[in-house]
C-alpha cells in the first residue's frame, strides 16, 4: 500500500481544531494561548520582525550605503625641500614621475604626484632651476619655481581631464559641463 492510497482512502481534508469548546477536547480553557500576557488577549498583535525585546536582527546589521570616499584622488606629495636636497636634483633638471622614482622621491606611478612649496628652514628661494611635470602643483611651489627660472608644466588628475580642467591657462572652470554643474550655471544664468 502506498501513501498516496491511504491518504484517498482517509479523505483529502483534516477537521480544523475547534479551541475553546470545553475541557472535554483537549484544547479549552486557555485555548493554546497559554495563561496571561498580551498574547492571551484578543486584538494581540506582534510583528514578525519581534524579537522579544532583543535588538532585531535587522538593526544588528551593519549599516552600508553610498560614500564618495572611493572617489577620493590620491597624491604622492613630494616637497620642494626634498627634491632640492636630492643628489639627482642638485643641479637642477626635469622633474618628472619616472625622474622622482628613480630618486626614490616617490614609489611608483599608481597615484598622480603633487609638488609642495615647502623649503628648508631659513631658504625662501629655489638655489637651482627646475622644469617641473607633474599631475599638481602647489601656488607657493609654482612661484618658487617660476621666480628661480624653473617651468611648471600641470598634467592634472583623471577627474581634471574628465571635466575639461586645463590647470596651465589662466582660466581653471571646467569645459566639460557634468548635469550638476549644468543645472547650477542655467540657475545663476536666471
Amino acid at each position: 500500500m502506498m501513501i498516496h492510497e491511504i491518504t484517498e482512502q482517509a479523505g483529502r481534508y483534516k477537521r480544523r481544531k475547534r479551541v475553546g469548546r470545553g475541557p472535554g477536547s483537549g484544547v479549552g480553557k486557555t485555548a493554546g494561548r497559554g495563561f496571561k500576557g498580551a498574547g492571551s488577549r484578543s486584538g494581540n498583535f506582534t510583528r514578525y520582525q519581534f524579537e522579544g525585546g532583543q535588538m532585531p536582527y535587522f538593526r544588528r546589521l551593519p549599516r552600508w550605503g553610498f560614500t564618495n570616499a572611493k572617489f577620493k584622488t590620491h597624491f604622492w606629495i613630494v616637497n620642494l625641500a626634498d627634491i632640492v636636497a636630492h643628489e639627482r636634483f642638485k643641479n637642477g633638471g626635469e622633474v618628472t614621475p619616472e625622474s622622482l622614482i628613480e630618486a626614490g622621491l616617490i614609489r611608483d606611478t599608481s597615484r598622480d604626484v603633487k609638488v609642495l612649496g615647502t623649503m628648508p628652514e631659513g631658504v625662501d628661494s629655489l638655489p637651482v632651476k627646475l622644469d617641473v611635470k607633474v599631475s599638481r602643483v602647489s601656488k607657493s611651489a609654482r612661484k618658487r619655481i617660476e621666480e628661480s627660472g624653473g617651468s611648471v608644466h600641470e598634467t592634472g588628475t583623471r577627474r581634471d581631464r574628465v571635466r575639461g580642467i586645463d590647470r596651465n591657462s589662466d582660466d581653471p572652470t571646467p569645459k566639460n559641463l557634468t548635469k550638476k554643474l549644468k543645472r547650477l550655471r542655467a540657475k545663476q544664468g536666471s
